[in-house]
């Protein structure tokens, strides 16, 4: 096979176009300009943000919905630090994000310092690798890196792309992508698993992120319901069993009330399933949450090595064939229903008020949006009382950032959302401090025409953090806003705004923002301590 010359920029291209890449995200910069021609010239779209952490998270959004592998682009120096965050988020939340930094040659850096510092190492504790690209192995290190990305439990990668490897020619032969491969338990291990749940009287599943990246939803759907084994998701699991079935116990992670239901059911159970479960999204309650007499059943991308609770038994492989080899002649289950008590009481702990407020807000927003609605939650106290309310009935209805809790990140997941999925209808739901921490991509919504709907909530202050310092007796320092004109801000950045302070006013809002052509932000004021006793 003869190599065929090409720059470093159109094999970089080539290679994230083969292994789905269809847009990529960032802010131009000198030493990324061949990277991007390079791309553009591959058929990837070039989307212009505001903030390279915004553009992260774009490239989240659309992924969720489509698929298409997440791509951040950032210049060297200043471009590069501002997507640490980001970075950060798609480690903790596992996102296989492809990040690509310009940065100057090694001959040059070592007599020019400006902007220059060392990307590999401050990435490095934040990435499941980082890769600097060479000429003549440009096309082999991309096939490590994107495999990386995407081989067992996902996470970023960073690759350095020096401006002369982008710019210069190479005569490479080109590299198939690695298959993705998965381990196997063997039968003794699979036995012994399979037993315990075939004799289990009393089982229950937890599923999280890796079953949700597994694409797991319809396997655990059918393995629950044929073998009438209660589930319990994290945040990010939501939807893996439609939530309106009755052996699903909802979302779990960072609400007491909801704790106080599910740890003392999960305590009664004698055989624990995890499926995909991965305790970063969990609060610290959820250390140790099981006694050494239950039996726990892990099935995992990798093996983990977190210390939040203890297993007997790790199967590691794809999660819908391990699933299949653990089907079983079930018991009786749960002769004395406790788990559709749980059901029961978790519905009450998060029907709150018929008085306006956050509850208010929640209920009114699921019950003027259709069904196919995606909903992305900022971090704040706004978010957990959403996550218990709002029901999915597949997976990634709700996107968030639950293993990392970063601020501003639900407006751009929510544009990413409505790039790739034009069709359905998204809300996105923001504390008033998180909107105003990222509102500059409020532009980024308007050029590329993506009439998401933002639903602000309006009580002047950081309400979790204020609840907390209340909760230890300490003064309420550094927790409240000034007023914020968003309504004004929306027109300002080109969409359409509106203050609300009731149900019905939030009603026709909804229904008006379903028709706009551009995006709309709903300032729903609810007044300080509003979520006092919600979650």
């Amino acid at each position: 096979m003869t190599a065929i010359p090409r720059t470093g920029a159109s094999i970089i291209g080539t290679q994230l176009a083969r292994a789905g890449a269809t847009h990529a995200f960032g802010i131009p910069g000198g030493e990324v300009l061949a990277l991007m021609q390079g791309m553009d010239d591959a058929g990837i779209r070039f989307v212009l943000v505001r903030h390279e952490n915004a553009g992260g998270f774009f490239a989240e959004g659309l992924w969720h919905v489509t698929g298409a592998l997440p791509v951040l682009i950032a210049t060297l120096g200043p471009g590069m630090a501002n997507a640490v965050n980001v970075v950060a988020n798609a480690m903790q939340d596992r996102v296989p994000l492809i990040f690509l930094t310009g940065c100057v040659d090694a001959d040059i850096a070592e007599h020019y310092t400006h902007q220059v510092f060392d990307h590999q190492a401050v990435l490095r504790p934040l990435v499941k690798g980082t890769f600097r690209l060479e000429k003549g192995r440009i096309g082999k290190t991309m096939a490590e890196a994107l495999h990386l990305a995407q081989q067992g439990q996902k996470g970023p990668v960073h690759i350095d792309v020096p401006i002369g490897v982008a710019e210069g020619w190479s005569e490479e032969l080109e590299t198939p992508a690695s298959a993705l491969c998965t381990e196997f338990p063997n039968e003794e291990i699979m036995g012994m698993a399979r037993q315990h749940l075939a004799t289990a009287e009393r089982p229950i599943a937890i599923a999280g992120v890796d079953a949700v990246n597994d694409g797991a939803g319809p396997a655990i759907t059918a393995f629950c319901q044929a073998h009438g084994l209660p589930l319990v998701t994290t945040y990010k699991g939501k939807g893996l069993l439609d939530e309106t079935d009755p052996l699903c116990l909802g979302g779990a992670g960072l609400s007491p009330l909801a704790d106080g239901v599910l740890l003392p059911l999960i305590a009664k159970a004698d055989v624990i399933l995890l499926i995909g479960y991965d305790p970063i999204e969990m609060r610290i309650g959820w250390r140790a949450p099981w006694t050494n007499q239950q039996a726990v059943i892990e099935i995992t991308p990798q093996l983990r090595n977190h210390g939040m609770h203890r297993v007997d038994h790790v199967l590691i492989g794809d999660t819908a064939s391990l699933l299949k080899e653990l089907s079983h002649d079930p018991l009786a289950r749960w002769p004395k229903r406790e788990f559709a008590t749980a059901r029961e009481s978790l519905g009450h702990a998060f029907q709150g008020p018929e008085r306006w407020g956050p509850h208010a807000v929640f209920r009114t927003l699921r019950q003027e949006l259709p069904a196919e609605t995606i909903a992305t939650a900022d971090s704040g106290a706004h978010r957990i009382l959403f996550s218990q309310m709002w029901t999915s009935t597949r997976p990634r209805q709700i996107l968030q950032s639950s293993g990392l809790c970063t601020m501003a990140c639900a407006m751009p997941l929510a544009g990413g959302a409505k790039l790739g999925r034009p069709a359905a209808p998204v809300l996105c739901v923001v504390g008033d401090a998180g909107l105003e921490m990222g509102a500059g991509d409020l532009a980024t919504l308007r050029d590329m025409k993506l009439p998401v709907i933002i639903c602000v909530l309006v009580d002047q202050s950081l309400a979790l953090i204020e609840m907390k310092q209340r909760a230890s007796q300490r003064p309420g320092l550094g927790v409240t806003t000034g007023q914020t004109d968003f309504s004004g801000l929306a027109h300002a950045f080109g969409g359409a705004g509106e203050s609300v302070t009731n149900q019905a006013e939030l009603a026709a809002a909804v229904r008006t923002a379903l028709t706009r052509d551009t995006f709309t932000v709903i300032a729903a004021v609810i007044g300080e301590r509003a979520y006092d006793g919600a979650f």
